[in-house]
């Protein structure tokens, strides 16, 4: 497992069974996200990852604290800065990301990232216009680990691709099926306009 150092502690994340094990108690949605997310997604480990992301609905974001009773949580408020996030406290909605960890001394385990809702559809919170309905958004392992939907992760991830961005649209891109593959690049368009995913979005599914 990666080790990865920064200036409020190291991060040794938990794998996504462990997770799994955090969040089987509160029943609120919820979704592995990130490079796990892909991972999963593709049925096999293809590269390194420094953390682990939880996506929670903001309205859900107790949830959290539920499942990670007695652990240190940490809010990222605004970005690039953490600070304690209090028992049963509603964050700011300029509050995304969430560092978790069993205790001081303890490596950071799990990062919780908050997406907005209206009703029973998911909002990006990077443009209010790309929805889906909750139950839409993610799919099951076989062992019961739910986690984001492909498109949907690879909708954040072109905001800026990174090199490990697009080693992720790589190997997902032949398991997008026809619709996969239109809701992304229509979302893609919509938000960040010409894009370089887009042409290979347009090819057909083998």
């Amino acid at each position: 497992m990666a080790r990865r150092d920064t200036p409020w502690g190291a991060w040794e994340h938990a794998p996504p069974s462990e997770v799994a094990a955090f969040f089987s108690v509160p029943r609120d949605p919820w979704w592995i996200a990130g490079g796990y997310a892909i991972e999963l997604a593709v049925g096999r480990r293809f590269r390194e990852h420094a953390d682990i992301d939880v996506l929670l609905l903001r309205r859900d974001q107790l949830a959290a604290q539920r499942a990670l009773a007695g652990w240190e949580w940490w809010a990222a408020d605004p970005p690039g800065v953490l600070r304690p996030w209090v028992l049963d406290e509603i964050l700011p909605v300029t509050v995304h990301d969430i560092w978790c960890r069993p205790g001081p001394e303890e490596p950071w385990r799990v990062q919780i990232m908050l997406d907005e809702s209206d009703g029973e559809e998911w909002v990006s919170r990077r443009d209010a216009r790309v929805r889906r309905p909750i139950d839409r958004l993610g799919l099951v392992t076989a062992d019961g680990v739910p986690y984001l939907a492909p498109e949907v992760q690879l909708f954040y991830k072109a905001k800026r691709p990174r090199g490990k961005d697009e080693q992720d649209f790589t190997e997902t891109l032949p398991l997008l099926d026809g619709g996969r593959r239109r809701w992304l690049a229509h979302a893609v368009r919509l938000v960040y306009g010409e894009h370089a995913w887009l042409d290979r979005l347009s090819e057909t599914p083998v």
